[in-house]
């Protein structure tokens, strides 16, 4: 039922999520580039860095952390507020 859409935007939505988790360190990865000029050393860093972007993403759903923080944004939500109040 789930085809390749869905399966290469679920994979995309965890690289996504640990890209934004650790969104910090690719200003101090930039910074490495540019102030060491090693372009080897730099892309080995980048590349490391986006694979640990994907695990955090991948452990970041499989913990159920995206459940938390969709419960979180809804304690702030109006519509949903008076949603729980009626129902």
């Amino acid at each position: 039922m789930r085809g390749f859409k869905f399966h290469f935007l679920f994979h995309k939505a965890k690289f996504d999520k640990g890209w934004a988790v650790t969104n910090y360190f690719k200003y101090i990865i930039a910074l490495f580039g540019i102030a060491s000029q090693n372009l080897k050393w730099t892309l080995i860093i980048t590349f490391l860095y986006s694979v640990i972007c994907y695990v955090i993403g991948y452990l970041w759903f499989k913990h159920g952390f995206t459940d938390i923080e969709n419960e979180i944004q809804n304690l702030f939500n109006p519509f949903v507020k008076e949603m729980r109040e009626k129902i």
